[in-house]
C-alpha cells in the first residue's frame, strides 16, 4: 500500500468516525434537520428492536421527534467502532460498515427532574455508509437494542 493510499484510507475513517458522531449529536440535540442530512435519498433506519419502527429518513424522523419528546436529555455514548470499507461497482472504498457498542442514558421532561438517568439502554449500531458527491452518507442504521433500564421514578406527570 502506498503512502498515498495509507493517508485516504485514514482520511476516510476520520470522516466515517464524524458522520457516526454527528448522528449521535443530531439524535441527542433533537437536531433533525441535520439528522435528514446524514442520510443517503434512499437512507433507512430501523429501530424495531428497541420498540420503534424501520423506514426511510424521514419517517423515522417523525417518530423519533414524538418519541423521544418525552426526554429533557438524551446523550448517545457510541464506543468500540468497527470500521470496513467495501466496494461497490469495482472501486474500493465507496461504501463502509461500522459496527459500535452504544449505551444511552436519558431524563424524563417534566417537573421534578432528576440529574441521574431515568432510563438506560444498551446495545449495537450497525450502519451502513455509502461515499457520495457531499461526502460519506448514511444509507442504513441497524439498532439492536439487548438491554435497557427504567428507573422506580418512572415519568413524571404533570402535578406529580
Amino acid at each position: 500500500m502506498t503512502q498515498r493510499a495509507e493517508f485516504a484510507t485514514v482520511r476516510d475513517r476520520l470522516a466515517v468516525d464524524d458522520l457516526v458522531t454527528a448522528y449521535a449529536v443530531a439524535v441527542d440535540d433533537g437536531d433533525w434537520a441535520a439528522y435528514r442530512r446524514l442520510f443517503t435519498a434512499d437512507g433507512r433506519a430501523d429501530y424495531r428492536s428497541a420498540g420503534g419502527i424501520e423506514g426511510d429518513a424521514e419517517r423515522v424522523v417523525a417518530w423519533l421527534a414524538e418519541s423521544l419528546a418525552l426526554f429533557a436529555m438524551r446523550q448517545h455514548l457510541i464506543v468500540n467502532r468497527q470500521v470496513r470499507f467495501g466496494i461497490l461497482e469495482h472501486d474500493t472504498g465507496d461504501t463502509a460498515r461500522v459496527r459500535a457498542d452504544y449505551v444511552n442514558p436519558m431524563c424524563f421532561a417534566g417537573p421534578g427532574g432528576s440529574a441521574a438517568p431515568d432510563l438506560v439502554c444498551g446495545g449495537r449500531y450497525d450502519f451502513g455508509l455509502l461515499r457520495t458527491g457531499d461526502g460519506w452518507r448514511l444509507r442504513e442504521v441497524v439498532v439492536q437494542e439487548k438491554w435497557r433500564r427504567l428507573s422506580e421514578r418512572g415519568p413524571a406527570t404533570v402535578g406529580d
